[in-house]
């Protein structure tokens, strides 16, 4: 009986520890969520970014392969057919993006119920959306469902604030892009669901062209975290 109670009471004590590390990290780096000014001007700048990373070579790109998550998840996306091929551990989705229901999911040496079938396909749509938006975010700034807005940043610049109210896996998340002279993104802060700090920074950095002519970030920091995005392929 001592012995729970002195378990319990250094169990308490590394909650109250978290919860005040919480505290003091949510009282550093949490920003309040700014108001963009929305219209013409704000379409303008998103428009310059688009210019930059050549989105109609995008839009002509039919292949998509990266990796995620420490080369755990590897995907290559068929962007004409509307089908991506979602590799980990030992499952392969073939995930029908216009209609989740006809994916087809296998796993290495295993027969899978209707249901283990659903759950999994479910779960290669959510590691697509997220992984996907790591590599393809700057074209997705006039996606339907999308509101942009300028923001005056701190260094005198203009911010582009994008505003996801519907659509991936979860809608009414914000973004705002830093972008250089150019229109090149530097990075982004991030008021999303998943992240209760907001406006926590992301860099969008390793920028490469393409095969097929467009540029993507092969590389992000994240804090102290980087997210690499594996060896990234676009072609036709």
């Amino acid at each position: 009986m001592k012995l729970i109670k002195k378990l319990l009471k250094v169990l308490g004590g590394l909650i109250i520890l978290g919860l005040i590390t919480f505290g003091i990290l949510y009282a550093i780096y949490n920003k309040p969520l700014p108001e963009g000014k929305t219209g013409p001007e704000a379409d303008v700048l998103a428009q310059k970014m688009l210019k930059a990373i050549n989105y109609e070579a995008y839009q002509d790109t039919r292949f998509l392969e990266w990796s995620f998550a420490g080369g755990t998840h590897n995907y290559k996306w068929d962007k004409v057919r509307g089908r991506v091929e979602v590799k980990w551990d030992d499952y392969t989705v073939d995930l029908n993006l216009y209609d989740i229901s006809k994916s087809l999911v296998t796993k290495e040496k295993s027969t899978l119920t209707a249901k283990e079938s659903r759950d999994i396909w479910h779960t290669a749509w959510d590691y697509f959306n997220n992984d996907s938006f790591w590599l393809v975010a700057p074209f997705k700034v006039f996606d339907a469902g999308t509101e942009r807005g300028i923001v005056k940043l701190d260094d005198g610049s203009d911010g582009l604030l994008v505003t996801y109210s519907s659509g991936g896996s979860t809608p009414g998340d914000h973004y705002l892009w830093k972008l250089n002279s150019s229109g090149f993104p530097e990075s982004f802060r991030m008021w999303v669901q998943i992240i209760p700090i907001g406006g926590i920074k992301a860099t969008w950095d390793d920028w490469q062209v393409m095969e097929s002519g467009t540029f993507l970030s092969t590389s992000h920091q994240l804090g102290p975290m980087t997210l690499d995005m594996g060896k990234v392929k676009a072609y036709n």
